[in-house]
């Protein structure tokens, strides 16, 4: 049982493979500025989570949880609007959606996805 740990820095892995199954870490709009729309950055984060999907050999129909965090509840119409936009309807993973503080004022949204390979 082997770990592919890709895309690692100082403190964390961007994707880790074990038993087929990808775990990607958070995601945020790696281009955002303060003031960019809960939308767009969804969109540009989606964007992400594809590219790392197919690192791991995968994509968005074999996604089976997803965790979305809005800084303001207030983007949920947003943020859900890009996700409908790019979800497959055949791949419908799990999903939880919560308001949290994020990292950094820029950040409106972040994605926590994991598929099967």
């Amino acid at each position: 049982m082997s770990i592919q740990r890709i895309d690692s820095g100082a403190r964390m892995s961007q994707l880790v493979i074990h038993n087929s199954i990808a775990y990607l870490a958070g995601q945020v709009d790696e281009t955002s500025v303060v003031g960019r729309p809960a939308g767009e950055q969804t969109a540009n984060i989606l964007k992400q989570i594809d590219t790392y999907l197919e690192k791991a050999g995968t994509d968005k129909t074999r996604l089976l949880t997803a965790t979305i965090y809005l800084a303001d509840m207030a983007d949920f119409g947003a943020m859900n609007g890009a996700w409908e936009a790019w979800i497959s309807p055949q791949g419908l993973p799990t999903r939880a959606t919560v308001e949290a503080k994020l990292a950094g004022p820029e950040f409106t949204v972040e994605i926590v996805v994991t598929a099967a390979i």
